[in-house]
């Protein structure tokens, strides 16, 4: 057994662009059809199942004939307009078939990152699940800038999973899971180390935007935050169900960690950090100590960040190791820095150690 067994309830699903079409580029129906059917058996067990889902923008290249992932942002958001309702009539056939309800939900940065839009996301899924149907989650690339953009939904995925903390995150793609470098399979990750990093490679495929790398990046944000996580091969027979309920489950596992409570998982992940504040030695010392950020061992910054936005702390190599929420903003902290300020920078419960 990989790990001991768990009752997992609430399962976030995560299905790639590139599960959805077949060796002639066409829309894999029959696919689409095994994966709905396994969430529809995991309804009848009483499970909660979110579905984060790519493809909008593959099924509106395929449309309009394009071969390859449009560079343009006006025409890769309106290939995105014209797929985004194509996949979610196939995702409602298909549920519909089995008695199931399904509702379309679109995300942005801007849901993560304003606190009350955070909330409001979150009580929308809930209610969902609690009205028996199933969330079907994707960014919504008709009005994603770069700014406000995931850049691919294995972070989204992972993101959604703490905002409704998920017992399980699945990510199903074209591959197995984990290869090593003799490009076999490793069943478990206990720890999410460089040289687990240095196995991954971007992806190659002309209508994704992920790869293992982006697979890695949101198992860390999963497990961070006390979720277990598995990527693996969405082609494999029964999968999903393999993955929730057998002992030796199919796909690579990483283990989940001692979570972070619902206000840290936001401010390690939820939103984007909107500038920068790097400490000396003794500041990173106090803070590994949950110790508050004070102003005389802030050194620098970076940004045009105000009261309350996020900022990522960083030490004298330049190197993360904190975000906290600021309590004062980038105006006042560049004239105070490296001074006996009589007010905290972050206090020490709004500051996590990543």
């Amino acid at each position: 057994m990989r790990q001991s067994a768990r009752n997992y309830k609430r399962i976030v699903i995560k299905i790639g662009s590139s599960l959805f079409y077949s060796s002639k580029n066409e829309l894999d129906a029959n696919l689409v059809n095994e994966i709905t059917g396994q969430i529809s058996q995991l309804v009848r067990e009483k499970k909660e199942v979110i579905l984060v889902t790519s493809g909008a923008i593959a099924l509106g290249m395929s449309i309009l004939k394009l071969g390859e992932r449009p560079k343009e942002l006006a025409t890769l958001q309106a290939a995105a307009a014209i797929g985004q309702h194509e996949l979610m009539d196939i995702y409602r056939r298909f549920f519909k078939g089995r008695q199931l309800n399904c509702g379309q939900v679109l995300l942005t940065w801007e849901d993560f990152s304003s606190r009350n839009r955070y909330l409001n996301a979150k009580n929308t899924l809930l209610k969902l699940l609690e009205l028996n149907s199933i969330p079907v989650i994707n960014e919504n690339d008709t009005v994603s800038t770069d700014e406000i953009r995931f850049g691919d939904n294995d972070r989204l995925s992972a993101l959604v999973a703490t905002l409704v903390n998920a017992d399980l995150l699945i990510m199903l793609s074209d591959v197995d899971g984990l290869l090593d470098q003799d490009m076999s399979l490793i069943r478990v990750v206990d720890a999410i180390t460089p040289a687990i990093k240095s196995l991954a490679c971007p992806t190659k495929r002309k209508t994704s935007v992920g790869g293992m790398i982006t697979k890695i990046e949101a198992a860390k944000i999963a497990v961070d935050s006390g979720i277990s996580c598995v990527i693996a091969n969405g082609r494999t027979d029964g999968v999903i169900l393999s993955v929730v309920n057998d002992d030796q489950p199919t796909g690579t596992l990483f283990v989940s960690k001692k979570g972070l409570t619902a206000k840290a998982r936001w401010i390690a992940f939820g939103t984007k950090t909107k500038g920068k504040i790097f400490v000396d030695d003794g500041a990173k010392a106090a803070l590994l100590n949950k110790k508050s950020l004070l102003c005389v061992g802030v050194t620098d910054l970076e940004g045009n960040f105000v009261d309350g936005d996020v900022v990522s702390v960083r030490d004298r190599a330049n190197v993360e190791f904190a975000r906290g929420k600021v309590n004062v903003s980038a105006k006042v902290l560049e004239k105070v820095k490296g001074t006996r300020f009589d007010k905290e920078i972050i206090h020490r419960d709004n500051i996590v150690i990543l």
